[in-house]
């Protein structure tokens, strides 16, 4: 039912959440955070789009994606669950299914402050209690830090 009616538009701009299944916390570990968030920086998953901004928390990622050209959404995410999943299968066997079926998104409009949604997902760890300043959490980024 989420991919019906969904479109995409190249040069258009998406928040996107994904979750773990069940919200099992997959990424409340150093070793498996770090592996995923090297996995979500690799140019593999952003070919043709461009990730502007993202926090990996430890059971779901948020993130800012530009579509480009000749992408899709669920072409752009589908890359980025299935690279993070590899990696950390071959690393941790034993974690399972690591992505949930399936994404969240919402295309930003024109007149949206993008710089704002961009503190708003690097301010998540801070609002869930996991540190007390923003540059404390190692798993974000952003085009303009």
């Amino acid at each position: 039912m989420l991919r019906k009616g969904r479109s995409s538009t190249a040069g258009q701009i998406y928040l996107v959440t994904f979750t773990t299944p069940g919200s099992i916390p997959h990424f409340g570990r150093w070793d498996t955070a770090s592996l995923a968030a090297g996995s979500i920086t690799d140019s593999y998953a952003w070919k043709r789009s461009q990730l502007l901004a993202w926090v990996l928390m430890p059971d779901h990622w948020h993130g800012l994606i530009r579509l480009g050209d000749a992408d899709t959404l669920s072409g752009c995410v589908g890359r980025l669950k299935g690279s993070t999943a590899r990696q950390l299968k071959l690393a941790h066997p034993q974690l399972g299914r690591i992505w949930a079926p399936g994404f969240h998104d919402r295309a930003l409009r024109k007149e949206d402050d993008l710089r704002a949604a961009a503190r708003y997902l690097a301010m998540n760890p801070v609002r869930a209690g996991l540190v007390e300043r923003v540059g404390d959490y190692p798993y974000w980024d952003a085009i303009w830090v």
